[in-house]
């Protein structure tokens, strides 16, 4: 005869596999837990450039506690990316570099450029095949990168509001190039 505590310990089996399943912001792959990390960020644009710099502080960071120990390194170069990017926005919109709209939008393409062009430098770097777009080059190479964007137009993440994090070295905006 079955006892009453088997089918106890059979419930509570049942409900925290329920539970366990609807877990938020993670995707199920196999056994690993995937990091929502929306990738790639978008192309700048004057239709965009506003919320670029208005809504820096309330689009999500990536620091190294985000991600789990293992597992992730994938998701840890794409929050990198945008962690890079982000930085480099924020001096763009400073008024430190540039002040017209037509400079801060070249300064912001350049850095969008810069930091997906190390994106794929890193990608390279390990022994995975490496994101599709960094197999391209040139024109086709930015083309990919700007389709299919999970945030084109750079929203804010409501109640959100980003770490403090270092600013990233590594780009000089060249206004010439504009």
């Amino acid at each position: 005869m079955i006892s009453a505590g088997f089918f106890a310990r059979s419930w509570l089996l049942a409900l925290l596999t329920l539970d366990c399943a609807k877990l938020g912001g993670t995707q199920n792959f196999g056994s690993l837990q995937e990091p929502d990390v929306p990738f790639p960020p978008a192309f700048p644009t004057l239709q965009n450039l506003a919320a670029i710099c208005r809504y820096g502080q309330s689009r999500p960071r990536y620091p190294p506690s985000f991600f789990p120990r293992s597992g992730v390194s994938f998701f840890r170069r794409c929050g990198k990316a945008i962690n890079r990017l982000e930085s480099w926005y924020s001096m763009c919109c400073s008024g430190e570099v540039a002040q017209q709209n037509v400079q801060i939008l070249c300064c912001a393409q350049q850095a969008w450029q810069n930091a997906l062009a190390k994106f794929c430098v890193e990608e390279f770097a390990v022994m995975t095949r490496a994101y599709p777009c960094c197999r391209k080059s040139g024109e086709a190479r930015w083309s990919c990168f700007d389709d299919e964007l999970p945030n084109p137009f750079y929203e804010p993440t409501a109640g959100y509001t980003a770490p403090q994090m270092p600013p990233e070295p590594g780009f000089t905006w060249k206004p010439n190039t504009c």
